[in-house]
């Protein structure tokens, strides 16, 4: 992934079935927000075991697609309202990872084996 202004995701859910032209109408109409401005929007669907991320990129849209075969995104506002959160790309990372936003530490050394 390259690097980006700013990092959205869209809380609520939202319809997978729709492609950069939807999804760029709820950036403008919904969140009020351009989808032009080279931020990467973040969606995700009703049972978060899809999302899509979508940017804008010199002369041309990028949709980025991933769906999980086992678990569920950590996905925060689970309600039908969409909203824009900001998050970092740490909590990117960590929310492609299967971790929620709010992880501050990493995992606990195996066999008690610190590593320095």
């Amino acid at each position: 992934m390259t690097p980006h202004k700013q990092i959205y995701l869209v809380t609520g859910h939202t319809d997978m079935r729709k492609a950069i032209d939807g999804l760029s109408l709820i950036v403008s109409d919904v969140l009020e927000m351009d989808p032009l401005n080279q931020a990467w929007f973040i969606f995700c669907n009703r049972h978060r075991d899809k999302i899509k991320i979508l940017f804008w990129d010199t002369n041309g849209f990028w949709l980025y697609y991933r769906r999980l075969e086992k678990g569920r995104f950590k996905w925060p506002g689970a309600n039908d309202e969409q909203d824009a959160l900001t998050i970092n790309q740490h909590q990117l990372n960590w929310l492609l990872s299967g971790l929620s936003l709010e992880v501050s530490h990493g995992h606990k050394p195996l066999n008690g084996l610190t590593v320095r």
